[in-house]
């Protein structure tokens, strides 16, 4: 299901260069001055790196024992390395032909444990002289408005891996301007997504929409499409083939397609498999896969959980991390790793069935925080979980 996220609800994006799975380590190349106040856009770990810090997750924290996970988790509408286990072998991955869409397939859950076994990574911040090179860090802002002029320091002064903006896309020439290495997606908001017509059309009339837009700003690296799709089994295949459409009509003009933008918790194992065409026509077209995570009461809620049916990893989850089983038990077998970009990461009080306080973006959980002892207030707390996922 969709979730259009409150505004106050703070969102990073995290840029992993999927060769191999090979990450993209970038981020801070001198000091920030300064923490921000908690009415101030957090910095990611451009903080981190300024103080001299390391963060590292409690040290007694283990899954919540009630953490269960439900087919589909997580997502309910609102106004928008190695395995420790032996998995069991999977069939070689075919990829689905554009035929006409078949009927509707079915699922059989199978039952699940109870209680994820995993636990949250240790590790120590990286801490670099400066240089005229990226830093340490994979993550970047995710931007609705350039209305803050924080918004830009933290570019000149961490040189980030990646920048996202939402319609206010102009900016982005400036983010170039000072730090030319960093990648930058954007994307614009459209009124409606459905499935209806043929995908092929479809996509067409999005692009057409856009197109004008897109060439006017060519310092925008990757052009993401839809919001938060969850296709599901019944939507899926025609999802797959409105992106491969998408792709080729921006190759037409010389751009590049972030594909995907699916949202936290989606797609399913098998959901995702049907999605492989577009992939292999982004690979094809130089794009890139989007996907967004987010976690609530932390962000460490449900790692180390499972999919549907799939057995239980220590370094994956069913919403941070999610991303491991589409790249270990997919893509990788198939030789169709794509670099990743994770658009949209951080709080998201709107997850169902989670457990604690309720609330919705990062400040509402400081107190709760606190007394997990991830942090003495709501910033601090939340720079730690950014820490840790960044760290992974």
């Amino acid at each position: 299901m969709r979730l259009v996220r409150p505004h106050f609800c703070a969102k990073i994006i995290v840029w992993l260069l999927a060769a191999g799975l090979t990450q993209l380590l970038v981020g801070c190349r001198v000091a920030v001055a300064e923490m921000p106040t908690p009415a101030a856009l957090v910095p990611t770990l451009a903080v981190a790196a300024a103080n001299g810090q390391l963060y590292l997750p409690p040290p007694t924290w283990t899954p919540d024992p009630e953490a269960t996970i439900t087919p589909g988790v997580a997502r309910q509408a609102s106004s928008s390395n190695m395995p420790v286990s032996v998995r069991t072998p999977r069939p070689t991955v075919v990829l689905p032909t554009n035929t006409p869409i078949p009927p509707t397939p079915t699922r059989t859950p199978t039952p699940l444990p109870a209680t994820p076994t995993g636990t949250p990574y240790a590790f120590s911040f990286l801490r670099l002289p400066p240089t005229d090179e990226l830093g340490p860090s994979k993550l970047g802002l995710h931007v609705v408005r350039n209305n803050d002029p924080n918004i830009m320091a933290f570019v000149r002064a961490a040189q980030p891996a990646v920048m996202k903006a939402v319609d206010d896309v102009g900016f982005l020439e400036e983010v170039k301007a000072v730090s030319p290495r960093t990648l930058t997606i954007g994307r614009l908001n459209v009124a409606h997504q459905d499935y209806a017509g043929t995908p092929e059309q479809a996509a067409r009339d999005f692009v057409n929409a856009q197109l004008a837009t897109y060439l006017q700003n060519p310092f925008v690296d990757y052009w993401e499409g839809w919001n938060e799709p969850d296709p599901n089994m019944d939507h899926m295949i025609w999802y797959s083939r409105f992106e491969q459409e998408r792709v080729r009509l921006l190759a037409e003009h010389g751009l590049k397609a972030a594909i995907g933008g699916f949202a936290t918790g989606v797609p399913e194992f098998d959901e995702f498999q049907l999605f492989l065409p577009a992939i292999d026509v982004a690979l094809q077209h130089q794009g890139i896969l989007s996907l967004h995570e987010y976690g609530a009461p932390d962000m460490t809620y449900l790692y180390g959980g499972a999919l549907p049916g799939m057995d239980v990893y220590p370094d994956r989850g069913a919403l941070t991390f999610r991303y491991r089983w589409y790249y270990r038990d997919i893509l990788e077998p198939a030789g169709m790793v794509i670099p990743l970009a994770i658009t949209e990461a951080g709080i998201d009080g709107i997850i169902s069935n989670r457990p604690g306080p309720p609330g919705f973006g990062w400040r509402d959980f400081g107190g709760y925080w606190a007394q997990q002892g991830w942090g003495d207030d709501a910033a601090q707390a939340f720079i730690n979980q950014l820490a840790w996922y960044d760290a992974g």
